[in-house]
C-alpha cells in the first residue's frame, strides 16, 4: 500500500499553487493521475520518487516510511524501490543500449538482469546501438527496460507514449501491461489519452489545482458504463457544423475522422477540443462528453 499525505507550494504561470494531496494506492494496482497541465501530477510523481521534497507530510510504502517531515526522514531516490520513465526517454546519448541499462545497476548487483531485460524488451539485436540511431518506440523500450534494472516495486510513467504515433502507442500499451503483470508492479501513470487510460488503468485520480477532485474505476470515471452500446470509442471534437435542423460533429478517433449526426441539445453541450465517447446502440449513434 502506498500512502501519500503531502503539501507542497509550487510555482506556476498563474502564481503559487498549493499541492495538497491524500492518496492511497493498493499494492499491485495500475493507477492513472489525470487532469489539466499544471494540476500537480508530475510534481506528485517526483515527490514519491524522491526527486522533489514535500514541504510537509508523509509517504509510506508497505508500512515503511519514505518521508516524514516531522521525523526528518527523507530517503534518497536510490533507497526507494521506484523505476521512473520520463516523457523524453532521458537516455544517455553517448552510451549504447546495453550501457544505458548497465548504468542503472546498483553496486554489486547481479548483472544477469541485463540479459533478461534485453531479451524481454526485444533489444538484444539493438544492444550495441546508440539512442540517436533508434526509433521513438525503440527508445521507449530501452527507457522502460532501464527502469526495471533494479527490480523496482513501483513503476512511474510520466506521459511515456505521448510523442509516439498511434500504431506504436497501441503496441507499447500492450507491452506496458505485460511489464506490469509479469514484474508484479504497482504502476502509476500520467496520461491525457482517455483510450489509453481506460485500457491500462484499474483506478483514476483526477487532480485540479493541486487537489484530488474525483477518483474511481476507469470505465466508471469516464462514464463508459452508462450505455450498453455494442461498440464505444473515445475521441476529440474537431468541428461542429449546423446543417438545417441537425448538427454534424466531426470527431478524431485515432488517425480517423468520423462524423456523427447530433441534435441541437447535444451539439450545444460540446465545443471543439472536447473529449467525447462515440458509441452505437441499435444502429443509433450516441455521442457523450467525457
Amino acid at each position: 500500500m502506498i500512502r501519500l499525505n503531502l503539501k507542497k507550494i509550487l510555482k506556476s504561470t498563474g502564481g503559487k499553487m498549493v499541492l495538497d494531496l491524500e492518496l492511497n494506492i493498493a499494492k499491485g494496482q495500475f493507477v492513472t493521475l489525470f487532469g489539466e497541465s499544471g494540476a500537480g501530477k508530475t510534481s506528485t510523481l517526483r515527490m514519491l520518487s524522491g526527486l522533489l521534497k514535500p514541504d510537509i507530510g508523509t509517504i509510506t510504502v508497505d508500512g515503511i516510511t519514505w518521508f516524514d517531515s516531522n521525523k526528518n526522514i527523507n530517503l534518497v531516490p536510490q533507497q526507494r524501490k521506484v523505476g521512473y520513465v520520463f516523457q523524453d526517454y532521458a537516455l544517455f546519448p553517448n552510451m549504447t543500449v546495453r550501457q544505458n541499462l548497465e548504468y542503472a545497476l546498483q553496486r554489486n548487483q547481479d548483472k544477469s538482469i541485463i540479459e533478461e531485460l534485453l531479451d524481454f524488451a526485444q533489444l538484444s539485436e539493438l544492444q550495441q546501438r546508440k539512442p540517436e540511431t533508434l526509433s521513438g518506440g525503440q527508445k521507449q523500450r530501452v527507457a522502460l527496460a532501464r527502469a526495471l534494472v533494479q527490480r523496482p516495486e513501483i513503476l512511474i510513467l510520466d506521459e511515456p507514449l505521448s510523442a509516439l504515433d498511434l500504431k506504436m502507442r497501441i503496441k507499447l500499451q500492450e507491452y506496458i501491461l505485460q511489464i506490469h503483470k509479469q514484474f508484479k508492479l504497482t504502476t502509476i501513470l500520467v496520461s491525457h489519452d482517455i483510450g489509453e487510460i481506460v485500457k491500462l488503468s484499474d483506478c483514476v485520480f483526477e487532480l485540479q489545482n493541486g487537489k484530488v477532485i474525483k477518483k474511481g474505476a476507469a470505465a466508471d470515471f469516464f462514464g463508459l458504463n452508462k450505455t450498453s452500446a455494442k461498440f464505444r470509442f473515445s475521441g476529440e471534437v474537431l468541428k461542429i457544423e449546423r446543417e438545417d435542423v441537425i448538427y454534424v460533429i466531426s470527431v478524431l478517433i485515432g488517425n480517423d475522422i468520423i462524423k456523427v449526426v447530433s441534435d441541437r441539445t447535444e451539439a450545444n453541450g460540446l465545443k471543439v477540443g472536447d473529449q467525447v465517447l462515440v458509441a452505437s446502440k441499435a444502429f443509433n449513434p450516441i455521442i457523450q462528453k467525457l
